[in-house]
């Protein structure tokens, strides 16, 4: 269907839903129950109600079959860690010092000292002002200690959750043996050269020594080899037990299972969100319930490993859809769903250089989309975005209009009563007058993407106009050349060698043409420089909003520090634990 008939239905629809609106008690319409799910790495072409005909997600197909489908959800950043804290908080991660200056733009070990700074405001906190019960379940990754090992600086229940149960930093292919690790390359191209470097010096020392030509003191030397020594053990220590250091499973502030078991792990997350709900019926609350499909390692239950036509990763994904399905089932069997605003999306695009081992592919779908996970292209940030909320807003319908995730904030924060904060600039926008017809065209003018803390492109849709201009300063190179993403380093990094800067800017019209294909050019587009001279002034304007907050994601704050390494048990057990099974 094209846009201008999906337009006109939609118009349709919502004087059809104005009409019985008026009838509806306001009571209906206050105070909602919230339940927001946000996946891990799943593309926008890895579900039916965006296309997908192999995998099987009929529950979550209901939710757009029944509400509101965005077809250009935009997530505030191609990464886990930035992206979720501006989902929180409706602000882009630059503002709240979540966006790196370094290479690394996500949080790797659980005794890191950065996060999420306790100045911001999550939704969370907002709505428990409100009498609201508060969950997470599932995944955090936006740190947890400051000073010491159990000061819970950055933990949830410190932003305004009651409950918790996950994990606090991520899931990763080294918490589950067999399937390789994510630190290989790094290790091998930031330790293992140094290494070569230090001993290569060392047996040049003791051979200009030896012969004469240089008197080198033998206790110099030897601190020098001590220190290397200490240095390359503190490290393979470190990533031969890293498993037990940073996977593991916390309930509030306890850690439950160290290491982490993903045997029926999906089926515990989802027990543990229909038990929240059950507890809170006759109060209104808000879960977050984020999924660890389908970031690696991969995992499925035995109901369903082996069971859909793509591999483990469609078992992932599949399985993920039946917990979605429970959560939806429980709402309907206590009369909930009337009341409940449901949504679901996924922190960023799939990962396309996922590949096992063994060549299997590991990443998901973007669709037609050009790119992945940690770049700017369509196929990083143009994610699932599903609103459903019978009754209240229209069924079936499709918005085309760019919307972001850090839209969710001012809209969960406005319908649970509370007051959007005044003391600071909140980016996202209140999604409930486009979903109720009072405008046609979304709030956002401008939206600026960032790789890491660096500004990578803007999008601008003028007032009045169907065009979405969208301007690249610089894009990833990719590799192999002829390939969709960064397949020599795993992800793709933001400046130096890794990418290609653009003057004039690359210029895309993307309501021609979404695939990013065919960059403009003045021969093709007579406005390209009045574009860029506005694109231009809105990044002049964005700029002059920002604030220097510390980074959150800088090296000293990223790196583990062993005093704020959290254990379920003594040294002689080695942090281990399990208190899910009974062990």
């Amino acid at each position: 269907m094209s846009k201008s008939r999906r337009k006109m239905r939609f118009l349709l629809l919502l004087v059809f839903y104005q009409c019985v609106m008026k009838n509806v008690d306001s009571k209906r319409t206050s105070n909602p129950n919230f339940i927001l799910i946000m996946a891990d790495d799943i593309g926008i072409g890895d579900l039916g109600c965006y296309g997908n005909k192999t995998l099987r997600t009929p529950n979550i197909d209901k939710l757009a079959k029944g509400g509101v489908t965005f077809t250009q959800h935009i997530a505030a950043s191609p990464l886990c860690t930035p992206s979720r804290a501006a989902f929180l908080t409706g602000r882009y991660p630059i503002r709240s010092g979540m966006a790196a200056l370094s290479q690394i733009g996500v949080y790797l070990f659980s005794a890191s000292s950065g996060g999420l700074p306790s100045e911001e405001i999550t939704f969370a906190k907002l709505v428990k002002q409100k009498g609201y019960s508060t969950a997470l379940i599932g995944k955090w990754h936006l740190g947890m200690n400051c000073v010491t090992n159990d000061d819970f600086c950055h933990h949830p229940l410190k932003h305004g959750f009651d409950y918790f149960y996950g994990l606090i930093v991520t899931n990763l292919r080294d918490c589950k043996p067999g399937q390789g690790s994510v630190f290989a390359t790094g290790i091998q191209t930031f330790i293992t050269m140094p290494i070569q470097f230090i001993s290569l010096a060392l047996i040049t020392l003791e051979l200009l020594h030896f012969i004469g030509l240089l008197r080198v003191s033998q206790r110099a030397l030897g601190h020098v080899i001590l220190l290397s020594t200490s240095f390359l053990g503190i490290l393979l220590f470190f990533f031969y037990n890293f498993r037990y250091l940073n996977c593991f499973l916390m309930r509030n502030h306890q850690i439950v299972q160290q290491p982490l078991s993903y045997q029926n792990l999906t089926h515990r997350l989802t027990e543990e969100a229909v038990q929240f709900i059950g507890r809170n019926t006759d109060t209104p609350f808000l879960l977050f319930m984020s999924y660890l499909q389908a970031h690696t390692a991969l995992y499925a239950s035995k109901y369903f490993k082996g069971k859909s036509k793509h591999g483990l990763y469609g078992d992932a994904v599949e399985e993920m859809d039946w917990s979605v399905g429970q959560i939806l089932d429980v709402l309907e069997k206590r009369n909930l769903s009337n009341k409940t605003v449901v949504y679901f999306t996924s922190d960023q695009g799939a990962h396309l250089e996922e590949v096992s081992n063994t060549g299997e592919v590991h990443g998901g779908y973007n669709g037609m989309y050009k790119g992945g996970k940690s770049t700017n292209w369509e196929g990083g940030i143009r994610v699932p975005g599903l609103l459903h909320w019978p009754g209240v807003i229209p069924h079936g319908a499709h918005i085309d209009e760019p919307t972001s995730n850090m839209d969710i904030f001012p809209t969960v924060v406005n319908l649970a009563g509370a007051h959007v904060p005044t003391d600071r600039i909140i980016d996202g926008h209140d999604l409930m007058p486009l979903l109720q017809g009072k405008i046609i065209q979304s709030k956002h003018e401008f939206l600026f993407h960032y790789c890491n803390a660096y500004l990578n492109a803007v999008r601008w849709h003028p007032r009045n106009s169907d065009a979405i201009w969208k301007a690249f300063f610089f894009t990833p190179i990719f590799y192999p050349e002829d390939s969709n993403g960064c397949y020599h380093s795993h992800v793709c990094h933001c400046h130096g060698s890794y990418i290609r800067h653009h003057d004039p800017p690359l210029l895309f019209d993307l309501s021609r043409d979404p695939e990013e294909r065919n960059p403009l050019t003045p021969e093709t587009e007579i406005h390209f420089y009045d574009i860029l001279n506005v694109i231009q002034q809105a990044i002049s304007n964005h700029t002059k909003s920002l604030h220097v907050v510390p980074d959150q994601l800088s090296w000293g704050n990223i790196l583990w520090k062993p005093w704020l390494q959290p254990c379920c048990s003594s040294v002689f057990l080695f942090c281990y634990c399990d208190h899910e099974s009974g062990e």
